[in-house]
């Protein structure tokens, strides 16, 4: 029989993800099978699992915290927001359809529990272990009928709540006793204890707080989680965009701007570039910030076609050319890479009213979109594929693509082929690059992973800076281990480790 521990908290952005990340680790180190879980995820960061399956990216790190394969059973529910308050609908990895928020949360959702309750009884099979996210707040009056990701799924498991406030926003005190005040008596037994996250200063100062907490609400305060700075552990949502940098470092050697897209997807693409020593990357809509960076990005669109638009609406389109022609390289990740080309037709409406519209034009292909989105782990490579007067070289680039359109590429260009699918014997193009070097588009989102390519290309911006190239002394599988150790040591140590445990085991 599994344990369980689900994390819910006082609203978004408290900390459920990173702390559900930090005990999936600290139960892995402790010998444990351990396996995350969240019922239903709102976020455009995905990942795609290796049957092809789509799933939120933060339940993905969470696995790799547990040491375990991600699979799309540890978050059945995916809600991809697609603008003009409708989301597409992921079951079991696989779209099931665009839903307005109305007709999915006061006709749908409840018919995806099924789908939840399924997934659990696959995890139990397995795992001795399940840490288990909620989502938001699980007191949101307007949404609690219908809820299924929060106090639904801690009855159905009979699981015991640990209930987070982030303290560094102020208010803390107030969101937790406010949360248990507006559960219902079942749900406020089911929170077995309290923890304050993202605190900075003396401990000693919040005693009096910590107090009155017990007092007021009967329940433990487990831990006091001090703020982690540089903590780079992937994210699940666009609200963490907020703390991302909107300006690029002087003291940093290179600077890249990712443009900021309204449906920006995927931006832990960026991850382990921005955790290159000599890179700052950073996050704009300015068109001049543009043409001051060593190179430009843009990144993946949940709406391609709307992002273009708006592009070209802030006269962003405008900008790149410029940059492009002042010789500031530009990459394109799988939306963005669309974008480059000449053209995108949308014949069956799948994202918009517009039949087709023009790219960028700054590579030789055209995009159509079609009903069935592909899905798919890949391992790309590339062989003297220009970029800012290097040759980017490389083998057995594994990722995957997430993306609604097929484009076809003109003959004569450099290209990045991969191959994918069940097979593994299906070889397509999912890259090319002008041969000046100076603009190139994948659909391979994590190929900034492999240490030698993204090297590589920072490399080439250095020369072109007339700086000398550097080593590959940064491994980013390395790193994130000594992320994932460092969270779990800092949360072993403020949390009442001892306590959770006999909480788990319904000894309190």
């Amino acid at each position: 029989m599994a344990e369980y521990i689900m994390i819910q908290g006082t609203g978004s952005h408290v900390g459920k993800s990173i702390l559900t990340t930090a005990l999936c680790r600290i139960f892995f180190q402790e010998g444990r099978q351990v396996s995350p879980f969240k019922a239903q995820n709102m976020a455009l960061n995905s990942y795609v699992t290796a049957d092809g399956k789509e799933m939120g990216r933060a339940q993905a790190a969470q696995a790799e915290a547990a040491g375990t394969e991600p699979q799309v059973r540890m978050n059945p529910v995916l809600l991809k927001p697609t603008g003009q308050a409708s989301s597409q609908v992921i079951i079991n990895g696989t779209p099931v359809g665009t839903m307005s928020a109305r007709a999915y949360h006061k006709g749908y959702a409840l018919q995806a529990f099924a789908a939840v309750k399924a997934a659990l009884r696959e995890i139990e099979r397995e795992a001795d272990t399940v840490v288990i996210e909620g989502a938001g707040s699980p007191a949101e009056i307007n949404l609690k009928d219908h809820d299924i990701v929060n106090m639904r799924v801690a009855r159905h498991l009979q699981a015991p709540v640990l209930l987070v406030a982030d303290i560094d926003r102020g208010g803390a005190l107030a969101a937790l006793v406010g949360t248990l005040d507006l559960l219902e008596p079942e749900e406020r037994a089911l929170v077995r204890g309290l923890i304050i996250n993202k605190f900075r200063g003396d401990v000693s100062l919040l005693t009096p707080a910590l107090d009155f907490l017990r007092q007021k609400t009967g329940k433990p305060v487990l831990g006091v989680i001090p703020f982690i700075e540089n903590m780079r552990i992937d994210e699940e949502d666009s609200v963490s965009l907020q703390d991302k940098p909107t300006q690029a470092q002087a003291e940093k050697a290179i600077s890249i701007a990712v443009i900021r897209l309204p449906k920006l997807s995927n931006f832990t693409d960026f991850s382990a570039l921005a955790a290159e020593p000599d890179v700052s990357l950073f996050y704009t809509t300015e068109a001049a910030s543009l043409l001051t960076a060593d190179a430009v990005i843009i990144p993946g669109s949940k709406n391609t076609v709307a992002d273009l638009q708006w592009l070209r609406r802030h006269g962003l389109d405008r900008a790149l050319q410029r940059a492009v022609a002042a010789g500031i390289p530009l990459i394109g990740i799988c939306g963005g890479y669309q974008m480059l080309g000449r053209r995108i037709s949308d014949p069956l409406h799948t994202e918009a009213a517009l039949t087709e519209c023009a790219g960028l034009g700054f590579l030789p292909l055209c995009t159509t979109f079609c009903g069935h989105k592909k899905t798919v782990q890949v391992t790309a490579a590339c062989r003297d594929f220009p970029f800012a007067g290097a040759m980017l070289q490389g083998a057995d680039l594994t990722g995957y693509e997430i993306h609604q359109g097929r484009s076809e590429v003109s003959s004569g260009v450099p290209v990045m082929t991969a191959v994918g699918g069940s097979s593994k014997r299906e070889s397509a193009c999912v890259g090319c690059a002008r041969p000046d070097g100076l603009v190139w588009g994948t659909y391979v989102h994590g190929i900034f992973d492999h240490d030698s390519f993204r090297r590589a290309v920072v490399n080439g911006l250095r020369v072109r800076k007339g700086l000398s190239p550097l080593g590959t002394t940064y491994s980013y599988v390395a790193a994130k281990e000594r992320e994932y150790n460092r969270l779990a040591d800092t949360v072993r140590a403020h949390l009442d480790m001892e306590a959770v445990r006999r909480i788990m085991r319904g000894e309190q």
